[in-house]
């Protein structure tokens, strides 16, 4: 009798895990078909190529403006000396944008209209401790009798001025061994033409080093 006892009691234990398990299986399947379901859907962030999406177009290059591009330099033959200046609008449009350059390693003024150099200069700049600024500069004033009220009333014929600080471009006796104190000296010859083809805003490029040629832009770069 103990020995059917003991067998009845393990015949009961067995059928009771085997119960237990088959619960567990019917448990655990309808999770792994949500899983099976959710596994359907595109994994992906919002940086995940969609179907059918088209590469973005490339931005469309600004078109230059001609006006500012370099049609014509003036023919002069070597580096322009202390107190050389050339002149000539002929063939020029009447009525071109008009731009200045100003090259600090060269020291030499330049003037287009309309792409066309009608005039350039050799010219006189800062020292160290009062140097030519670089950068882009707008006229924002002019007067063709002026006088420093910095610097003891000297003489600045045709002054254009380019900073609110008193920098400008003006008339003065352009020889090797002056400096002014930032301006731009050119010779008052220079200066005269200069100032009769010239109006507020029209700008004035300084810079050191770099050089510009035929086909160049005026304004880019």
């Amino acid at each position: 009798m103990k020995f059917n006892a003991l067998t009845g009691m393990v015949v009961a234990f067995l059928a009771l895990v085997g119960a237990a398990g088959y619960l567990l299986v019917r448990e655990s399947t309808p999770k792994a078909a949500v899983v099976s379901e959710q596994s359907g859907k595109p994994i992906a962030g919002a940086d995940f190529a969609k179907p059918g999406a088209q590469p973005a177009a490339a931005p469309t290059a600004k078109p230059r403006d001609e006006r500012f591009v370099i049609k014509r330099v003036l023919p002069i033959t070597g580096p322009i000396k202390y107190g050389e200046w050339h002149w000539d609008e002929a063939g020029a449009p009447a009525d071109g944008p008009l731009v200045m350059t100003v090259d600090l390693d060269a020291r030499v003024l330049s003037v287009f209209r309309g792409g066309y150099e009608i005039g350039a200069t050799a010219v006189l700049l800062g020292t160290t401790e009062k140097p030519t600024p670089l950068g882009k500069f707008p006229i924002i004033w002019k007067k063709a009798d002026h006088y420093s009220s910095i610097y003891d009333g000297a003489p600045m014929p045709f002054t254009h001025r380019l900073t609110n600080d008193g920098v400008a471009i003006h008339g003065t006796k352009v020889e090797k061994g002056y400096a002014s104190h930032g301006c731009i000296g050119v010779p008052n010859d220079f200066g005269k033409k200069l100032f009769a083809v010239t109006k507020l805003g029209d700008v004035v490029y300084i810079t050191k080093g770099k050089r510009i040629g035929k086909g160049d832009s005026l304004v880019e770069g």
